[in-house]
């Protein structure tokens, strides 16, 4: 062993070490590590330990050295080696940045890894990573729409005032209507699911009709009274009406959350709520449909039950929309709502303000 080389074991580290290379699910580089520091505490020379482990000389000195400054723990990690590839400088990375958040100079509508290869003269890879790290991902785009109601925080207060704390005695609907639902039927069969495929579906398809569903969600309780019509006219509406006010016990007041649609306000659909003095009808802001909460059902009939569904006619979908309701109903869950909505308003004024400095 060569001067300046002293190792010795405590008993509590000799098994520790004996455990490790005796273990058969042990990594062989740590196995070999083990036996390097068992014979150099043993008193064995170099050579020995060379001839024994099967490595070079400035391997068993490498391990050695790193035994005695880190212990047993530091067999089991390796040190971090720099990378072969020389670091990119920051000002790259903010030239990468800045590009990325204005126009592209070709006929494209964002930046590509491949064209800003182009401009900064640096990998796709880099150019993804710098992407990463700052949160930008120019190949996505969300939608939105900002509601320009002059009364928006006193509807949504009220909106929010009814899912929050319903009044006593009284049922609280969010009504809504999904409009112009496709019968569809596939030109050619599907294929099932299958282990490393997916189920497919044809990508053209044959119309059969069209129906609408008005829906009545009771936010207390998460039921749903549905009905599916030919047309989306103030006549619909109003039998529709009739058919919840059938349903719903006659000393219950009843709050309808509806939107700004112009069926709801129609003339007729007024006078009907004159003679329906238990009725009220509470408007959620212009463009803030989410507001309502019959939303989620539509989302979840769509994304459940129509979006991969087969009908040869209107009458087979309308069945199956029935028997989801019936399905949804046997399980319901009440809405709760939990966004603050100062947090909402506050949001939406900053959105206005981002676009009137655009403007």
């Amino acid at each position: 062993m060569r001067t300046g080389i002293f190792i010795t074991l405590k008993p509590a580290d000799r098994r520790r070490l004996k455990a490790l290379a005796r273990n058969r699910n042990t990594p062989h580089k740590h196995v070999w590590q083990a036996e390097v520091v068992l014979l150099s505490a043993d008193g064995f020379g170099t050579h020995e330990i060379m001839r024994r482990t099967g490595k070079s000389k400035t391997c068993v000195w490498r391990w050695q050295e790193r035994f005695m400054a880190a212990g047993y723990d530091g067999l089991l990690h390796d040190k971090t080696r720099p990378s072969r590839i020389p670091p990119l400088g920051s000002g790259i990375a903010e030239r990468v940045v800045a590009l990325t958040r204005t126009e592209p100079p070709a006929e494209a509508t964002h930046w590509t890894s491949a064209m800003m290869t182009k401009v900064v003269d640096i990998s796709a890879s880099s150019v993804q990573r710098i992407w990463r790290a700052h949160g930008l991902q120019p190949h996505r785009a969300k939608q939105f729409k900002l509601s320009t109601d002059p009364r928006f925080v006193d509807k949504l207060r009220d909106v929010v005032g009814l899912y929050v704390d319903p009044p006593a005695h009284a049922v609280v609907l969010s009504v809504d209507e999904k409009s112009q639902i496709q019968a569809l039927d596939r030109t050619q069969p599907g294929l099932p699911i299958k282990n490393g495929r997916a189920g497919t579906m044809t990508h053209d398809y044959k119309r059969h009709g069209t129906t609408t569903l008005f829906a009545a969600l009771n936010v207390l309780d998460g039921t749903i009274i549905g009905r599916n019509m030919q047309r989306h006219r103030h006549q619909e509406f109003i039998r529709f009406l009739n058919a919840v006010e059938a349903q719903v016990p006659p000393q219950k007041q009843i709050h309808a959350i509806v939107d700004n649609y112009a069926t709801h306000k129609h003339p007729k659909v007024r006078q009907w709520l004159a003679r329906h003095p238990r009725w009220a009808f509470h408007f959620t802001p212009t463009s803030a449909s989410w507001l309502n909460a019959v939303e989620g059902f539509f989302a979840k009939l769509t994304k459940r039950r129509l979006k991969r569904g087969i009908f040869r006619s209107v009458v087979d979908l309308q069945a199956a929309i029935n028997r989801f309701v019936i399905e949804h109903n046997t399980e319901p869950k009440p809405f709760t709502w939990t966004a603050d909505p100062n947090k909402i308003i506050r949001a939406v004024r900053r959105g206005h303000q981002v676009l009137d400095s655009i403007h």
